[in-house]
C-alpha cells in the first residue's frame, strides 16, 4: 500500500511561484512512477508531469514545459512540484499519484490517470490576475 499525502497549495497571483509537496511512502530504490496531475470542475483530471523514481527521467506537459519542475527528495521520500509564472489557467486541485513498476520499465507517456492506483487527497492552486 502507498500512501500520498499533499501539502502547499494556495492563492498567488499571476507571475507568482508555489511549491507542492507529496510525502510518499515509496521506496526510493522501488522502481515507481510518480507523477503531478491536476483537474478544474467538470473536467477530466490532466497530467502536468511524472517522474521515474530508480532513474530519475522527467517528462512534462506541453502547457507547463519551462515553468514547472518535478523533483524528489529520496532522503524524505517526498516529491515536489516548483511552479513558477503562474497563470489563471494553473487553476486546479493538484493531486499526487503513483504506480509501481516492474525493474526495467519505464512511465507510460503521456501518463493517463489509469495508469496510476495510488492518489493523494488533492490541494488547491488557485491564481488570479
Amino acid at each position: 500500500q502507498v500512501v500520498l499525502v499533499e501539502s502547499g497549495g494556495g492563492s498567488v497571483q499571476v507571475g507568482g511561484s508555489l511549491r507542492l509537496s507529496c510525502a510518499a511512502s515509496v521506496d526510493p530504490y522501488t522502481q515507481a512512477c510518480m507523477g503531478w496531475f491536476r483537474q478544474v470542475p467538470e473536467k477530466e483530471r490532466e497530467w502536468v508531469a511524472s517522474l521515474l523514481t530508480v532513474d530519475g527521467s522527467l517528462s512534462y506537459d506541453d502547457s507547463v514545459k519551462g515553468r514547472f519542475t518535478i523533483s524528489r527528495d529520496d532522503a524524505t521520500n517526498t516529491l515536489y512540484l516548483q511552479m513558477n509564472s503562474l497563470q489563471v489557467e494553473d487553476t486546479a486541485v493538484y493531486y499526487c499519484a503513483a504506480e509501481l513498476k516492474a525493474p526495467w520499465t519505464a512511465c507510460e507517456y503521456p501518463p493517463q490517470t489509469l495508469d496510476f492506483a495510488y492518489w493523494g487527497q488533492g490541494t488547491q492552486v488557485t491564481v488570479s490576475s
